[in-house]
């Protein structure tokens, strides 16, 4: 018999029928990783054994019959989630007469699972030796008896038999608004529902139009936007539904006062001065996850909730209230990583969110790696080991945001480095420095921010131009924007970072330059979803005042890499000196387009194009010629950020280059 149901769940007359239980909208197939076809061994799969036969209880074996289902499988595993059979398989009930009411609790739910799917004509029976129970009916003593024979015996045999029928399509989608305003707020309803005649007529597809049509008014400033109803008619006949949502625009608000209410040992003055909305700004679910995101970039900050009133105050807007939780106040690490070409290295870190109790966050990192030999010779045993092959870094970083509840956040840094940067093809250079930077950074909003300070750095450097031994005093000066939606993986807007330091003489200097950077990043996607996306990235350097031998080798520049131009070894793209090594360079050019195209939610794909090069001017000299190269990567989207493996050929390479290179990392590469 089709499933069709008793009073409360009935069909109404005639050829269409509105049904109250689809507004539960009962959920689609689960997402689940099916291993089953890679499992060769069973390790991630295995034939589940029902409980063992005894004379106490009757336990069941369950099985799933979909007939000629075209989606098979994903209906099975839909029927799975709906079913209480399922779910209890492990715990065998007594006797038949329990046995028969959980199989009668089952078919309602999964009349539901059917019908989410769009299967609005589907024949449902649960059966055990023939004899059948179907929707409406209640259990019998024939059913008991069948169930009984198998008392210590065997497992009764349960098949949850469906003949699914069709599916169904939609055949009109319409909206109604109430309130009786002069224009509907929503002047296309296909367009944002994203429905159209003959899609598949499931629960999950109303679900996700509901949710676009809420989306759409609440960003038109309307924040208690509602469905008031949804009135579904399916025709049976014509195996189609005509679907009409009924919406409650609401008013037009902004943001009301804002209140923070638990954040743990975070001062609130000090969550508040990362908030910048204010009271009487037109409501924007946008600006709302700026808010949460801004609040976030506290080290201190957990995790950030904004609750939002259920009804307007006297002046029309929405008032908002705030909680944030605070994240372990004490951060210990270690890792260990290995390299065919940089070798062995071991890092560790401490990491204190809250050190005086006003969010103030201290880090402590330290290192030690083998530094690459740049002089063509090779460890071969113990007793090759030289102190010069360690390399180490020491550093700390202090900040202490929002001083005085204020926009400005006080930032210290220090480094102390030995290391060695270069390959024996190429030569490179050697350093020992340390560093101390202090600034004092004002944020104008949550995506742009200046910051100005003082730096000094001494230290000594040595490779094929000569050994410098300098101190280098400086006014560091800085602009960031950054407007996009994910440090990781950016989707859409823009990310800029400029800076100028200059280091005088009088200041203390050995020698007078001004070094200055510049990076941009754009990121647009093609489709809502940002299935779809292109990314680009220009990145200049430039150091006046001094020649190329009188700069320290850790402040030229140098191009190549993974986040450079892919296909060329880290920092071998530079000027070469009479024999062919490197020199480093006084300015830089770096550009990259990438188009990120999502296969599936999980996989993508990008092809990019990389050039570059370091110049020995103090401004980029395209006359000399760019080095380019092109590839394909491939991302696995996790919850904390894609996973990156780009494989990259250089397109013009030189005498020494390798022909690919690869690269593996958690981010987009840019």
């Amino acid at each position: 018999m089709r499933v069709r149901r008793g009073m409360s769940r009935k069909w109404a007359g005639g050829s269409g029928c509105a049904f109250a239980t689809l507004l539960a909208f009962q959920p689609g197939p689960a997402m689940a990783l099916d291993l089953s076809s890679l499992d060769v061994f069973g390790l991630f799969t295995s034939r589940e054994k029902p409980p063992e036969v005894s004379a106490a209880t009757l336990p069941y074996a369950l099985s799933f019959d979909v007939g000629d289902a075209s989606d098979a499988k994903a209906l099975t595993r839909t029927l799975q989630d709906a079913s209480l059979l399922y779910r209890l398989r492990q715990d065998a009930p007594p006797d038949g007469e329990t046995l028969s009411r959980r199989m009668a609790a089952d078919l309602n739910p999964l009349v539901d699972a059917l019908w989410s799917q769009g299967y609005y004509n589907a024949e449902l029976q649960i059966v055990v030796d023939g004899v059948a129970l179907r929707v409406g009916a209640e259990p019998n003593a024939a059913l008991v008896r069948a169930l009984e024979g198998y008392r210590n015996r065997s497992a009764v045999p349960i098949v949850i038999r469906v003949q699914p029928g069709p599916v169904f399509a939609l055949r009109s989608i319409s909206v109604v608004e109430t309130g009786g305003g002069l224009s509907p707020a929503i002047a296309d309803p296909a367009k944002i529902s994203r429905l159209k005649a003959g899609d598949a007529a499931t629960s999950a597809s109303l679900r996700a139009a509901q949710a676009a049509l809420v989306d759409h008014l609440r960003n038109q400033s309307r924040p208690l936007a509602k469905i008031v109803e949804l009135r579904p008619v399916v025709d049976h006949p014509a195996r189609s539904m005509d679907v009409t949502y009924v919406v409650a625009p609401g008013p037009v608000a902004g943001f009301g006062d804002i209140s923070i209410g638990e954040t743990g040992d975070i001062p609130p003055a000090v969550v508040r001065s990362f908030i910048y909305l204010e009271p009487g700004d037109p409501y924007s679910p946008k600006k709302l996850a700026d808010t949460r995101k801004s609040i976030a970039t506290i080290p201190a900050v957990g995790s950030v909730r904004i609750r939002e009133a259920q009804a307007l105050d006297a002046a029309g807007n929405l008032p908002l209230s705030l909680d944030v939780t605070e994240r372990p106040k004490r951060l210990f690490g270690f890792s260990t990583r290995y390299s065919t070409i940089d070798g062995p290295a071991v890092k560790t870190y401490w990491e204190h969110r809250n050190l005086f109790g006003g969010a103030e966050r201290l880090r402590l990192d330290g290192s030690t790696f083998l530094a690459p030999r740049i002089d063509g010779t090779k460890i071969q045993e113990i007793g090759d080991f030289e102190r010069s092959d360690i390399g180490g870094r020491l550093s700390f970083s202090f900040l202490k945001p929002a001083l005085y509840g204020s926009r400005y956040d006080w930032l210290l840094d220090g480094t102390a480095v030995r290391e060695r940067i270069g390959t024996s093809r190429y030569g490179g250079y050697t350093a020992r420095y340390a560093n101390v930077t202090t600034a004092i950074q004002r944020r104008f909003s949550d995506t742009f921010s200046v910051s100005a300070g003082i730096e000094v750095e001494r230290g000594q450097t040595s490779d094929q131009l000569g050994q410098v031994d300098y101190t280098l005093v400086g006014i560091p000066l800085s602009v960031k924007y950054d407007s996009t939606d994910s440090l990781l993986d950016p989707t859409r807007g823009i990310r800029a970072v400029a800076s100028v330091t200059p280091y005088p003489t009088f200041l203390g200097s050995t020698i007078g330059v001004v070094q200055s950077k510049a990076s941009l990043s754009a990121y647009y996607a093609l489709d809502e979803d940002a299935r779809y996306v292109l990314a680009g990235r220009v990145g200049l350097g430039s150091i006046a005042g001094e020649g190329l031998a009188d700069i320290p080798a850790t402040r030229r520049f140098y191009a190549g890499g993974g986040g450079s131009v892919r296909g060329y070894a880290y920092r071998t793209l530079s000027p070469l000196g009479p024999d062919g090594r490197l020199t480093g360079g006084r300015s830089l050019f770096e550009g990259s387009v990438e188009a990120r195209i999502k296969i599936t939610d999980t996989i993508g794909v990008v092809p990019f194009f990389d050039a570059g090069m370091a110049f020995e001017s103090a401004v980029p000299n395209f006359k000399d010629r760019l080095q380019m190269a092109a590839g394909i990567g491939l991302r696995y989207y996790t919850a904390i950020g894609p996973i990156r493996l780009d494989v990259a050929a250089p397109l013009n390479p030189r005498k020494g280059d390798k022909p690919v290179a690869v690269y593996i990392s958690i981010g987009q590469a840019f």
